[in-house]
């Protein structure tokens, strides 16, 4: 088969985010009209948001969590844009990737020249049990969910089958977590904008507040390993290994490639877009690979005329600890088995040879389902743009990697953008 290329060249101008956490008192609508204002505010030269011509929001489930569903219309109202087109994209947690397809695809063909995408989630209104209810509907209903599997027990699946074929063990995890803080407590928008060791002296300080003795633990690691700090959620999986609830949105700005100079000097090139779908966790035969990001990854560097080695930026789905590791590999940053012996020995860190999740990823930053593919792109922009702060990374990057999956892995979008 040919290698797919876009007809048209299609650049992104503009992106910003909302802060991603716990909102009570805000809605889906409040939320995106902030992440459109920062997003409007990015663009160097400015514009007129008359001159959007179609908008795609990823969304997942607004209709469980704040009884609304229908939603891109009323988002699109919330920033002006009635009566252009406006359409929802619903691909559990890569409904905010899925929508970049779409408005990709939309400037690639032609239909417009300027393209709003956004993404957006409000869970923390409702309380645990009813948000893990509601995810849990993004799994297989016949044979997984009513079996009792949960999110956080399919990808304890996944971590116990690659622990048990390489050799990694429940600190691998841990030191994820640790990475991702360390990241998160640098990005002012992150919901943990927190290290490990903040965690600590918080508990400490809630402990003596309550005349309670203050517990005491060696180091990061220690306190981990505690499960009175650190409970299991889904052996092997502790609390810390678990993105959180979260609410926030994220909001891009793609124009023609042609147009882009119009908008900014410093405009980033979406070279490279592939997307897969896959079967469900209890049908495959390996669980130690998410396959869907291993063949997205393989579209996305074909069209880019990339390889893994190429990409400097990367903000792959950690919506658990062990995926993380697992998505490395998918691809194509180390070898199967690889990933958690880089992750040890340091390299994936923001000052190792191939950094993964600056941002905070997931873990740290947040994980609003529909908002979180989006969300990535944030940070690729603010990191090939040298505008990440604290941070951002050294030598100028010019190419940046999202991975967004869905479900159980059950889609996988990848984009790869290029600085010019």
């Amino acid at each position: 088969m040919a290698t797919k290329r876009f007809n048209r060249g299609v650049a992104l101008v503009g992106a910003g985010m909302s802060n991603f956490g716990a909102f009570p008192g805000k809605t889906t609508r409040d939320l995106f009209v902030e992440a459109f204002k920062d997003m409007r505010a990015s663009v160097d030269k400015g514009f007129d948001p008359k001159d959007i011509e179609e908008c795609y929001f990823g969304n997942y489930s607004s209709s469980q969590f704040e009884g609304q569903g229908f939603t891109a219309p009323f988002i699109a109202n919330a920033v002006g844009m009635n009566p252009k087109p406006a359409i929802r994209a619903e691909n559990a947690c890569a409904s905010g990737g899925s929508a970049l397809r779409l408005g990709v695809m939309a400037i690639a063909s032609g239909i417009a020249d300027m393209v709003l995408v956004g993404g957006y989630e409000k869970e923390t209104d409702q309380p645990t049990e009813k948000v893990t209810e509601i995810l849990a509907t993004a799994s297989d209903n016949l044979y997984e969910n009513v079996a009792g599997f949960t999110f956080p027990g399919l990808y304890a699946a996944l971590a116990t089958a690659y622990m048990h074929r390489y050799g990694a063990t429940g600190e691998t995890m841990m030191k994820v977590a640790l990475q991702n803080h360390e990241n998160g407590a640098l990005n002012a928008k992150a919901q943990f904008g927190k290290k490990i060791g903040d965690f600590i002296k918080m508990k400490q300080k809630s402990a003596e507040k309550k005349g309670k003795p203050i517990p005491e633990w060696d180091d990061e690691m220690a306190f981990l390993r505690d499960p009175r700090a650190n409970p299991v959620i889904s052996w092997p999986m502790r609390l810390f290994d678990c993105s959180p609830v979260s609410d926030g949105a994220a909001a891009l700005l793609l124009v023609a490639e042609d147009m882009a100079h119009n908008f900014t000097d410093k405009p980033l090139h979406i070279i490279g877009n592939g997307i897969a779908s896959g079967v469900p966790m209890h049908d495959r035969t390996d669980l130690t690979t998410i396959e869907t990001a291993t063949e997205a990854g393989r579209i996305a560097y074909e069209m880019a005329g990339k390889s893994p080695k190429d990409i400097q930026v990367c903000e792959v789905h950690d919506c658990f600890t062990m995926t993380q590791v697992i998505a490395t590999e998918d691809l194509g940053f180390f070898k199967p088995g690889e990933g958690w012996k880089a992750l040890e020995e340091g390299r994936t860190a923001r000052d190792g040879d191939r950094p993964i999740n600056t941002s905070g990823g997931l873990k740290s930053k947040g994980h609003p389902v529909g908002a979180s593919g989006v969300g990535q792109i944030v940070e690729v922009w603010k990191q090939l743009r040298g505008e990440a702060g604290e941070r951002q990374l050294p030598g100028e990057p010019t190419l940046g990697l999202t991975h967004n999956l869905g479900g159980s892995g059950q889609v996988c979008v990848v984009n790869i953008f290029e600085r010019r």
